[in-house]
C-alpha cells in the first residue's frame, strides 16, 4: 500500500438517522499516459475505483476513468447509523491500493 493525500470532510457528530454529507478530495495526478501528440509517453497512473464502507456496509462506490481530472473531488450522502469508521479505499492501475479512515460519532 502506497501513500496518498486525501482530505475527508464530514460532520464531527450526527444524530442517528440523520443524512450526512461526505466530501473527499484526493491528491492524485490521474496521468493518462500521454501529454499530447509527439510528446514522450509517461507511465499511466489512474485511480479506477473508489469504495467507501461504514458500519460494515458499502455506502458508496464509484468507477473513475482517464477522463476524470487530476485531484478528483467526490461528494455523497449516507445515513448516520452508529459511531464508527468510514473506510475510503482507492484502487489504482498496477494494483496499488490507498486507504484512509474518518470517524463519525453518532448520538
Amino acid at each position: 500500500m502506497s501513500d496518498i493525500i486525501a482530505r475527508i470532510t464530514l460532520p464531527t457528530s450526527a444524530q442517528r438517522g440523520q443524512v450526512v454529507t461526505v466530501r473527499v478530495i484526493v491528491r492524485h495526478p490521474m496521468e493518462r499516459g500521454f501529454d499530447g501528440p509527439g510528446l514522450t509517453p509517461v507511465p499511466r497512473q489512474i485511480l479506477h475505483r473508489l469504495s467507501v464502507t461504514y458500519a460494515g456496509e458499502e455506502v458508496f462506490r464509484m468507477a473513475l476513468s482517464p477522463g476524470i481530472t487530476a485531484n478528483p473531488y467526490v461528494e455523497f450522502t449516507t445515513i448516520a447509523v452508529e459511531t464508527g469508521e468510514m473506510v475510503f479505499e482507492w484502487q489504482e492501475d498496477g494494483g496499488a491500493v490507498y486507504r484512509r479512515e474518518a470517524r463519525l460519532v453518532v448520538t
